[in-house]
């Protein structure tokens, strides 16, 4: 496509096939009433949602329900996805004008939404590490979804982005005696920058109040039911996409008479639904990104131009990377 004017001109990443994208270039129409226009500045790969969706394994059944807000295109493929860009305002309402906001939008270097899909960085917030707002957004969802509260024992299963983030927020709860249990030692650093314990597997305390699954293995959740202790809540958080797994009930399962619940962003949990939109719970998020010590989540930027090669290593489970951050600045 050709044209002399650049400014409704934007670059998307589509996912094309099975381990495969390319960057597409689109026109933007005339900007809508009560829209923005925002020039991103980075964005973060949802590593797990994101390598099911760019390996072409959401389930049929999903297909609606796994639509991002501003997805394009149709599952398979090819599709536009992805859900946590942080940009600058470049049109719109004057209120918003020239604020740094962030959007559930796919990777793409300028897009319009309704105003009302934008929430502003609280002061302070740095860009970066506002990308994690739809994953903390998951975690508290999580934290209401499990009831857990002050002085429990808590063991969080996988030490990846949103498990980091539960295992965070239940560290803050006064007593709170929290571990993040992973078959990776080198997360040991992590949980201690995020102020909690840490143990593999193996060594992970027992007779848990709440355990929250965040690996998508069956081995993490044979741990997860194993550390919970009597009644306690299992919380699995991990979604398989097509995967089957065998889930371990035998055992101590029904003596011991275990709570396996689901947790899904999807829905504000019960506990709060009255009371909360989504809105007010993204904003809340955006609140708790605050502490520095959060950072220790976001790897080094890959340009946008970059991302189309970078995924593979990006995607694979061996690479050790967290929050993936794109730069769109270069």
């Amino acid at each position: 496509m050709t044209s002399s004017r650049t400014d409704d001109l934007a670059q998307a990443l589509w996912y094309t096939g099975p381990g495969l994208a390319d960057i597409r270039e689109e026109r933007l129409p005339p900007l809508a009433a009560g829209h923005v226009r925002v020039r991103t500045l980075t964005s973060a790969i949802s590593r797990g949602t994101e390598s099911l969706v760019a390996a072409g394994r959401v389930p049929e059944s999903e297909y609606q329900r796994m639509r991002a807000p501003f997805m394009a295109g149709q599952f398979p493929f090819p599709v536009k996805y992805g859900y946590a860009a942080v940009g600058q305002v470049e049109a719109g309402p004057p209120e918003l004008a020239g604020r740094t906001v962030f959007a559930l939008h796919p990777h793409q270097t300028r897009f319009d939404v309704p105003a009302g899909a934008v929430h502003v960085l609280p002061d302070g917030l740095p860009p970066e590490r506002a990308v994690l707002a739809a994953n903390m957004e998951t975690a508290l969802n999580a934290v209401w979804d499990a009831g857990a509260g002050p002085a429990d024992r808590i063991a969080v299963i996988g030490a990846g982005v949103v498990g980091a983030l539960v295992a965070y927020l239940c560290g803050q709860m006064p007593g709170a005696e929290v571990t993040l249990v992973d078959i990776n030692p080198q997360r040991a650093d992590l949980a201690a920058a995020l102020g909690v314990g840490f143990a593999m597997p193996e060594n992970a305390k027992g007779d848990c109040d709440v355990v929250f699954h965040a690996s998508g293995s069956a081995a993490g959740l044979a741990t997860a039911l194993e550390l919970a202790g009597l009644e306690a809540t299992v919380l699995e958080m991990s979604w398989y996409g097509e995967g089957q797994i065998a889930v371990p009930l035998g055992g101590a399962f029904h003596s011991r008479r275990l709570r396996l619940v689901s947790g899904q962003v999807g829905q504000v949990a019960p506990s709060r639904r009255a009371r909360w939109t989504h809105g007010r719970r993204l904003d809340a998020a955006l609140a708790l990104l605050k502490p520095g010590c959060l950072d220790a989540l976001l790897m080094a930027a890959v340009g946008f131009d970059r991302l189309p090669q970078a995924l593979p290593r990006i995607f694979d489970a061996k690479s050790g990377i967290l929050c993936q951050l794109v730069d769109y600045r270069a």
